[in-house]
């Protein structure tokens, strides 16, 4: 979602850091640029004034002219307003939470995120359906809840929404939750019905969490919508949804910012375990090009185990690393995430984001990488060499490929075992490919 905005204050600190001391006009120039970028990214305008302001007023002090590297310190600068910006980390610990915000937002399956994230932490929450309105969102909620084997409260649509969250809460407590999340009503815009509700299941229901569900694509718009309900109910956070979609990413500073109100969480693509708490140093780090490498050992933690990791480890050394192998490690990438994603939390590698295919090409070649490999017997895939020219037409028939594909796949695994030989040697040489992405 931010890759325009990252590269766009890429460039800037490019030329920044090229140069030598820095005058007061080389900080004029620079924060031209920045502030063109962030309004171009769909930040408010008296945020983005607030912001060079803050940062103008840092990069012509003491700390930047008495520097070895002032273009290094003047990065710094920015990174660390970013992070002041966006604002503090979320909490994790709510009671009675209730998610609010314009339909279409994805409410209803942000609340399964949330149940499915909490439960990950060890709660067991109950997801009250407070949604009367909306066709099948009912429906919607109770299949989620079952796929997710998490409690789910419901009155149908005769009921009304106040009445269903009291009894809701009340049922859940006495089933012993921990956690209570209300899917509430959403309308196309902001309307005084849909406040009104709102404001009496707030006040019947206590909760200790109101939470915007919003749509990081909404761009500008994303500020109103922000500002209506905080007004009226108090917001004491946001979600924002779609963050790894083709946004400009201003959405998250703005409403931050006008708000005064934390992001919390971040929900990203359509499977249920895309949900993280929100981090404001990393997303700052994201924003400025330098990855998020603390957010990929979280995410590779969650997916390797620590006693195969270092099994894992062990073949490498010994020169014992298989296509099995590479087919396992390949299958718990995936659970981490979109190959996207991950690669863009890696630092250096999200200006090469327009060079690689989009993630729905990158998928495709994975699992035909995935296909490649199961169509082979497990002697093949533990000797790769024994795969003759018949055996090749056996596994592109079985995995729907041609013999071409099975080629490569075969060849990138050699050069992989090339470079592995090599790093074991001491020698670093550069990445040759990897099966599934491009060279």
């Amino acid at each position: 979602m931010f890759e325009n905005l990252s590269n766009r204050l890429q460039d800037v600190f490019d030329r920044l850091s090229s140069s030598g001391r820095l005058t007061e006009n080389d900080v004029d120039v620079v924060m031209r640029e920045v502030r063109m970028a962030l309004l171009e990214a769909d930040v408010a305008l008296p945020v983005v004034k607030d912001f060079v302001k803050r940062v103008k007023e840092r990069a012509i002090g003491a700390e930047v002219t008495k520097s070895l590297k002032p273009g290094q310190m003047v990065v710094k600068i920015v990174h660390e307003e970013l992070i002041e910006t966006l604002g503090e980390a979320g909490s994790t610990k709510p009671h009675v939470i209730m998610l609010v915000g314009l339909q279409g937002a994805g409410k209803t399956t942000t609340a399964a995120k949330l149940a499915t994230f909490l439960r990950r932490d060890g709660r067991q929450p109950h997801l009250i359906a407070a949604d009367v309105y909306r066709p099948a969102a009912i429906d919607q909620i109770k299949t989620l809840g079952k796929q997710i084997n998490v409690p789910v409260y419901d009155e149908g649509t005769n009921a009304r929404p106040p009445d269903i969250a009291v009894r809701g809460v009340k049922a859940a407590a006495e089933a012993g939750a921990a956690v209570v999340i209300i899917d509430t009503a959403g309308r196309l815009q902001i309307n005084e019905t849909l406040m009104t509700e709102l404001q009496q299941i707030k006040e019947r229901t206590k909760p200790a969490e109101i939470l915007l569900v919003a749509d990081s694509m909404t761009g500008q718009e994303a500020v109103n919508i922000a500002q209506g309900f905080n007004e009226r109910l108090g917001l004491t956070g946001l979600i924002l949804t779609k963050v790894d979609g083709d946004a400009r990413g201003g959405a998250a500073i703005s409403m931050r910012a006008v708000t005064n109100v934390p992001i919390k969480f971040l929900a990203t693509g359509e499977k249920l375990d895309g949900f993280e708490v929100f981090h404001p140093d990393r997303l700052a780090s994201r924003i400025l090009g330098m990855g998020d490498v603390m957010g990929l050992i979280e995410k590779a933690e969650e997916a390797y185990d620590e006693k195969e990791a270092l099994k894992l480890q062990e073949k490498l050394m010994k020169n014992q690393f298989t296509l099995q192998d590479f087919l396992d490690q390949l299958r718990k990438m995936r659970k981490m995430g979109p190959i996207s994603q991950i690669l863009n939390m890696v630092p250096g590698l999200s200006k090469m984001q327009d060079q690689l295919p989009q993630q729905d090409e990158m998928e495709k070649n994975l699992k035909r990488v995935e296909a490649i490999i199961c169509s082979m017997t497990l002697k093949e895939r533990a000797n790769p060499k024994i795969i003759n020219a018949s055996r090749k037409k056996r596994i592109a028939a079985g995995s729907g490929v041609e013999v071409r594909d099975v080629n490569q796949v075969l060849k990138q695994f050699r050069d992989m075992q090339t470079l592995m030989g090599q790093m074991r040697n001491g020698r670093f040489p550069k990445f040759p490919g990897m099966p599934g992405l491009p060279r």
